[in-house]
C-alpha cells in the first residue's frame, strides 16, 4: 500500500510538472504574438498607387498578421517635404526619381540641393514602371486621338487641358511633354487653357467630371477610374515614368519595412500591378 501511495504522489507531481510547463510554453508564445501585434509600418506612397497598394497591402497583412500597415497617399512632392519636415515614415515610394534623389545623400548634389541623407543604403530599388497618357471621360465626344493632334489645338483652339502642378510628378512629365512640342505652358495658363491639380488623383476627377477637355494622366489611374485611354507618351517626350522605392534612416521599424518592400516586387505583387497597368522594370 505504501509503495502504491508513493507511486499515486509521485504520478501526480509528474503531471502538475508538465502541466505547469505547459501552461508557460503558452504563455512565452502568447506573450511572443502580442509583441509582433505591436508593429506598425507607415508607408508614404505616390497617390497613383493607392488602390492596388491597398490590396496587396491587405494581402500582406493576412500573411502577416504581426505588421499593421499604414497608408498615406498624395503627391510625391508632397510626402518628400512631409518626410523632410519629420513626419514618421518608414517606406517611401515616388512617382518620379526626382523627389527620391531629394532625400538621398547618395544622389546628385545638383537634385539633392539641401544634403538631406534620409534614405537608408542599398534599401532603394526601382519596383515598377508606369506609362503617361493623354485621356478623356468614356463620354466625350472629342476628336482629338493623338498627342500630336492635342498639340495643334493648344496652338489655335480654345480648349482646357488637366495636367499636374510642377512640384508632381505627373504635372513634371506634361511639362516634358509641352516643351517637346515648344508649346509655351505659361502662355497657355495666362490663356485659360491649362487646369492644374495638386495630385494625380486631382488631375483625374477633373477629367471623370467633364470639368476639362482632356487630361494627361497615368495609365494606372486611367484604368481605375474608367477613362479612356487616347495616346501614349513616348520616352522621347518625358523619359520613363519609374518609381522608386525606399527604407528611410529614420525608421524604428526598419526590418519590417524592408519585408513589405521585398514583398512588392514577388510575383503575387508584381501580377497585381500590371492588372491595373504598371510594368515590371527592364
Amino acid at each position: 500500500m505504501k509503495k502504491r501511495a508513493v507511486s499515486m504522489v509521485l504520478a501526480i507531481g509528474m503531471l502538475l510538472g508538465l502541466t505547469a510547463c505547459a501552461g508557460r510554453e503558452k504563455e512565452v508564445e502568447t506573450s511572443g504574438e502580442a509583441d509582433q501585434a505591436e508593429v506598425e509600418v507607415s508607408v508614404f506612397a505616390a497617390a497613383s498607387m493607392t488602390e492596388t497598394l491597398m490590396e496587396i497591402g491587405n494581402l500582406y497583412m493576412k500573411e502577416n498578421p504581426h505588421v499593421k500597415l499604414s497608408f498615406n497617399f498624395d503627391s510625391s512632392g508632397t510626402l518628400k517635404t512631409q518626410i523632410q519636415e519629420g513626419a514618421v515614415c518608414d517606406l517611401f515610394i515616388s512617382a518620379g526619381q526626382k523627389q527620391m534623389d531629394q532625400l538621398d545623400g547618395e544622389a546628385d548634389p545638383a537634385v539633392n540641393t539641401e544634403g538631406l541623407d534620409l534614405v537608408k543604403e542599398e534599401s532603394r530599388t526601382d519596383i515598377l514602371e508606369n506609362k503617361v497618357t493623354l485621356c478623356v471621360s468614356e463620354e466625350s465626344k472629342t476628336g482629338i486621338h493623338t498627342f500630336d493632334d492635342l498639340a495643334e489645338e493648344l496652338k489655335t483652339d480654345e480648349i482646357l487641358l488637366a495636367m499636374g502642378n510642377a512640384d508632381v510628378p505627373v504635372g513634371q512629365y506634361t511639362q516634358k511633354i509641352l516643351a517637346y512640342y515648344d508649346l509655351d505652358e505659361e502662355a497657355l495658363a495666362e490663356e485659360g487653357k491649362i487646369s492644374y491639380g495638386s495630385n494625380v488623383k486631382e488631375v483625374t476627377t477633373q477629367i471623370s467630371e467633364g470639368s476639362v477637355d482632356w487630361g494627361v494622366i497615368y495609365c494606372t489611374d486611367a484604368y481605375s477610374a474608367g477613362l479612356k485611354v487616347l495616346d501614349y507618351a513616348t520616352p522621347e517626350m518625358c523619359g520613363q515614368v519609374i518609381y522608386p522605392a525606399a527604407v528611410l534612416k529614420t525608421s524604428e521599424h526598419g526590418e519590417e519595412a524592408q519585408e513589405f518592400l521585398d514583398f512588392l516586387t514577388t510575383e503575387a505583387s508584381l501580377v497585381i500591378f500590371e492588372n491595373v497597368g504598371f510594368s515590371r522594370v527592364k
